[in-house]
């Protein structure tokens, strides 16, 4: 999953895709990369960024959504915890909603997914929510799912149409995401496909040295390598190609585990 930020604010590349030809134009790039799904997103939701209205996020989003739905076959997704911007961009060829609030931020939103048919992909975090929060990180991330699973089954949204995503970094420190990469083979027992999103995080550049987040590619590739072998999924991320990489040779590897299991059976 490319990651295409409509934004001025966004941490890693903030400013740099803000009209449409250019953003369109990095998103098909991210394509001929490899990504097959391109999640647009017009609100930075990194730690202390000003919200902007529901307005202004569609203007910025909307119209590179319906342009790519136009120029390529790959998945969309909308970046976004707002029921009325997720409808919108569902309907200019969108086809999932990546809410980092996981249904907990707008309640239309259940209606919006289970009436479009639309994919969801399901954010665990810790904003909001810090008085019920869990000490094992774990644990909470069992506890926000199992609850936000509920939600959406009751608001008649498919089990089989939801992604997860533990998080990481949102409303986390930094022993906190190191734990959850740790023990992230112990969420495979929710058996749901597991998206993660550590690209270019501060977590990586505080353990690398590196400052500027462009600069955290390989950091980041190391954590898709060790996630990707401990059952995770989906990868969101800002360098396709370097990840691709990193991802073909973690996959390597389980197929070569695959074959060792199958001559020792």
């Amino acid at each position: 999953m490319a990651i295409i930020n409509v934004t001025p604010d966004s941490f890693s590349d903030g400013g740099r895709h803000m009209n449409v030809d250019v953003a369109v134009a990095h998103a098909l790039k991210a394509v001929e990369e490899g990504a097959v799904i391109l999640d647009i997103g017009g609100e930075s939701t990194r730690p202390g960024a000003e919200p902007v209205t529901p307005l202004e996020e569609q203007r910025r989003i909307l119209p590179v959504i319906e342009a790519l739905a136009n120029s390529t076959d790959c998945l969309i997704s909308v970046d976004t915890y707002r029921a009325e911007t997720a409808m919108l961009a569902l309907e200019a060829g969108a086809h999932i909603v990546n809410d980092v609030y996981g249904l907990r931020h707008d309640p239309a939103m259940t209606t919006v997914v289970a009436e479009t048919g639309a994919g969801l992909i399901m954010m665990h975090t810790g904003r909001g929510r810090e008085a019920e929060k869990l000490a094992d990180v774990i644990d909470d991330q069992r506890f926000f799912f199992s609850r936000q699973m509920d939600v959406a089954a009751k608001g008649g949204i498919d089990r089989d149409r939801i992604i997860l995503d533990p998080g990481f970094g949102f409303a986390k420190d930094r022993d906190e995401d190191f734990s959850l990469m740790a023990r992230f083979e112990e969420l495979t027992s929710l058996d749901m496909p597991l998206l993660v999103g550590t690209s270019r995080k501060r977590f990586i550049g505080f353990t690398t040295g590196r400052d500027q987040a462009d600069q955290r590619d390989v950091g980041t590739a190391a954590t898709t390598t060790m996630l990707r072998l401990a059952g995770a999924s989906l990868f969101r991320v800002h360098n396709v190609a370097v990840n691709r990489d990193a991802l073909r040779m973690a996959d390597a590897v389980l197929q070569a585990r695959g074959a060792d299991t199958e001559t020792d059976n």
